[in-house]
């Protein structure tokens, strides 16, 4: 193999690739990424067998091949290079020199054919959602799964496609974020996508609004972003039926500007981490919210005002679990639904009704 590439444009692929490659693993052909060059293109590939990334970039092929290359080694080199043309050349022992400017490397490599092949995914079932709104799905809810592996099915997503409507659904067990779209779609859709894979679909997606072609199999799913294809393998299991937990019912609805109280909590969570669980207290009465934090070393009084339908309610929160949320809202107001101090709020933006937030409270020993 011998190849003429840019060094940024190489660069930036190794970078993308390597969100797929892991230390911690039993293979040492998966420390590495996959080069192949054919056809004056150069696809980089990197796995950890349940992640995979495949990115694309133009290069001139003088002699097409292969390579295995040891993926940290060979970013730090790559990006510590002048910004020239980078020659890679691999030898009949796999030895693989690097030369830009006056710079040589000489690395030992791996044949690809002990590089495991990534799974095939067809195009037989599959959706087009633009980037910039799939990037915004994926901000909107996937912070809410579950970062333990108790129960495994809750550390990915659900995302559900239903007559021409994407849902994307994540929640750990004390919070529940559920984003809707439109679609056009002719199949109907359930999978539980690993948060780490969408993760990083939206790190790698650009904020334009061309499309992002998603396949499925029935274990794997393949986001194809031009340039870039990432290809996963699915989370198996029932995920929790969340169309039971969100009820439309409620005693008290507060509308208040979104700003207001995020800042407000914000500023109250300064003390409420200093606490054991982060607590923020609601006292909701009159067109007024108060919001209080003890801790050993103090406490904060913040008042908001609000417009409130129904009753009066007294109900604490963890402050993060609240903050999560309020920070991916867009919306200048939102609604905040209650039934009692220890049933779950509902929060949903005033100008946006296809984002929906569930926060469980937290129990008062005086409630």
């Amino acid at each position: 193999m011998k190849i003429i590439v840019d060094q940024k444009e190489l660069n930036r692929a190794i970078g993308i690739v390597q969100k797929a490659v892991t230390s911690k693993t039993t293979l040492p052909i998966l420390n590495g990424i996959l080069l192949e060059a054919k056809d004056n293109t150069l696809k980089l590939t990197g796995t950890d067998l349940e992640l995979g990334i495949e990115s694309y970039i133009n290069c001139e092929v003088i002699e097409e091949g292969s390579i295995v290359i040891t993926s940290k080694i060979f970013g730090d080199i790559i990006k510590k290079l002048p910004d020239l043309k980078v020659e890679l050349e691999v030898d009949l022992d796999n030895q693989v020199h690097i030369n830009c400017g006056t710079s040589k490397f000489n690395l030992i490599g791996q044949p690809a054919e002990e590089y495991p092949q990534l799974p095939q995914v067809n195009e037989d079932v599959s959706i087009k959602i633009p980037k910039d709104l799939l990037k915004n799905m994926i901000r909107q809810t996937v912070f809410a799964a579950a970062q333990d592996e108790v129960k495994p099915i809750l550390t990915g997503a659900l995302l559900e496609i239903n007559k021409n409507e994407v849902t994307l659904v994540a929640l750990d067990g004390y919070r529940l974020a559920l984003k809707n779209v439109s679609v056009e779609c002719e199949h109907d859709v359930k999978v539980v996508i690993p948060s780490k894979t969408l993760n990083e679909v939206s790190r790698i997606i650009d904020d334009d609004d061309s499309d992002v072609n998603i396949m499925f199999t029935s274990s794997h799913v393949l986001f194809n972003c031009g340039d870039t294809v990432i290809i996963s393998r699915l989370l198996e299991g029932e995920f929790i039926n969340y169309k039971d937990i969100i009820r439309d019912e409620y005693n008290s609805r507060v509308k208040v500007k979104t700003k207001d109280i995020q800042q407000s909590i914000e500023r109250a969570s300064l003390l409420a981490r200093e606490g054991k669980n982060n607590l923020v207290k609601f006292n909701i009465s009159d067109d007024k919210l108060v919001i209080n934090s003890n801790s050993e070393i103090g406490n904060v009084h913040e008042e908001i005002p609000i417009e409130l339908e129904g009753n009066d309610i007294k109900i604490a929160f963890n402050s993060k679990y609240m903050l999560d949320a309020l920070k991916v809202i867009d919306s200048e107001e939102i609604n905040m639904d209650f039934v009692s101090n220890v049933k779950p709020c509902i929060i949903r933006p005033v100008e946006d009704k296809s984002y929906t937030y569930l926060v469980l409270p937290v129990r008062l020993i005086d409630n």
